[in-house]
């Protein structure tokens, strides 16, 4: 796996201390309000187990499976996997996602839990590729860890064709091992 990291763009080091600094703003945030933290699935997988430690206040926790990707590819449509388990209606919400890229997924995922009358929808994102964004969403993530460049990246949660996800930094894929 590591032979195909063009670069290592993020750290372990790195992510862990964002992962810190976000978790002191998200406990501030959500004191008093026990948050329903929702993840979207599978690539926020890494990224949520760090981050729900590093809240420290009453939440519970939910996730949710919604994608746009194929390879590396956006189709462009949002596919809906799955529901949540927590009534969230009048409650607090915070989306915890791995990357904010064309925004499809995200804006399909508010759309809908914006229906059940939550008191708050909220997102921290670890990754915005602001470059990448559909120009008709206007949704914006609330937090973010990291902006990063129009490059493809994998490793701490995000995959390539359900590879990668293993590794302990963000790096960009060399372009030859998505080539086709």
């Amino acid at each position: 796996m590591e032979r195909d990291i063009a670069e290592v763009l993020l750290s372990q080091e790195q992510l862990q201390t964002r992962i810190r600094e976000l978790g002191e703003i998200l406990t501030a945030e959500y004191a008093g309000k026990n948050p329903i933290v929702v993840g979207v699935l599978k690539g926020v997988v890494i990224f949520y187990a760090d981050m729900i430690r590093q809240i420290k206040v009453p939440c519970q926790m939910d996730f949710m499976r919604v994608s746009s990707y194929q390879g590396t590819q956006s189709t462009g449509k949002a596919v809906f996997g799955g529901k949540m388990s927590e009534n969230i209606e009048g409650r607090h919400v915070l989306i915890l996602e791995d990357i904010f890229d064309t925004g499809n997924s995200l804006n399909f995922l508010y759309n809908h839990l914006i229906q059940k009358n939550p008191a708050s929808i909220k997102i921290c994102t670890l990754l915005d590729k602001p470059s990448r964004r559909n120009p008709e969403i206007t949704l914006k993530p609330d937090w973010v860890g990291f902006e990063v460049p129009n490059a493809f990246v994998v490793g701490y949660g995000l995959d390539y064709n359900e590879a990668y996800r293993n590794l302990p930094y963000i790096g960009i894929l060399k372009p030859e091992v998505y080539a086709e």
